[in-house]
């Protein structure tokens, strides 16, 4: 698995790890996210059962584990969190497990001994260090109905969660971790946002509050990192795009 350096000032810092060669086909490419304040660091959607191995051998060439003291789910989604359990297991005890409110019962298949610090609708400030407080932005319905995206303020980057997803097909992925060219980029993009993203009024909602911020990173869960120009380009074309494709299905069914 690879480890991308997206940001670091002093000792702030934002990787993002994925692109594991050794995984099996079958099984989704995802980004995993480590925030690292200080001594303390924060893991964002750490990812599922099947890369915890990969994952976890990137990160300790990077890390300590023990520096690790909390996890953010931003959804239910296996390929989020079902690797939960085994990340209690190797970080220390005390892990705080911030996950949405809707979620808990769902969650909690995954691991049944977990504790969960439970994020309300509008969302919470978390404070990874003395120094650098995080914002927990929801995101409902894009896609999942109870869903958060995380925004740095200090280091203006925006964890995107599925908005941005990007799939390639095998052997199709470009090197690196930025899109370099957008329009060739889309196509990539939009199968999976037509189908995925079910609300127009959600994702209005979700523009309106992430515009009124200061970004120069949108990082994804799936694909490639937005940086620069490219992240306004991104949501002027989510703005205009049409959404839940699923829904043609039930015409054809009633023919």
């Amino acid at each position: 698995m690879k480890c991308f350096s997206l940001f670091r000032r002093e000792d702030h810092s934002w990787q993002a790890f994925g692109q594991d060669a050794d995984k099996p086909d079958r099984v989704i490419d995802t980004n995993q996210y480590l925030v690292r304040s200080g001594d303390a660091a924060i893991l964002l959607d750490p990812g599922g059962i099947e890369v915890f191995p990969a994952m976890l051998a990137a990160l300790t060439r990077e890390i300590a584990v023990e520096e690790i003291k909390a996890l953010f789910l931003s959804h239910q989604d296996p390929d989020i969190g079902s690797s939960l359990p085994l990340w209690r297991r190797v970080c220390p005890p005390g892990l705080t497990v911030y996950l949405p409110w809707l979620w808990e019962g769902f969650v909690s298949h995954f691991d049944r001994e977990a504790t969960f610090t439970r994020i309300p609708d509008e969302g919470m400030e978390i404070a990874l260090s003395p120094a650098l407080k995080l914002r927990l932005l929801p995101a409902h319905y894009l896609h999942s109905s109870g869903n958060f995206h995380v925004y740095d303020p200090a280091a203006r980057i925006l964890f995107s969660g599925d908005v941005g997803t990007a799939l390639f097909p095998d052997g199709q992925r470009p090197n690196g971790i930025y899109v370099t060219d957008f329009a060739r980029h889309i196509p990539a993009m939009e199968p999976f946002h037509r189908r995925w993203m079910p609300s127009p009024a959600a994702r209005d909602a979700w523009i309106e509050q992430v515009s009124r911020l200061e970004i120069d990173i949108l990082a994804p869960q799936h694909g490639l990192v937005f940086r620069g120009d490219d992240v306004k380009r991104f949501l002027d074309w989510f703005a205009g795009l049409d959404l839940a494709a699923g829904l043609g299905a039930f015409r054809h069914a009633a023919t």
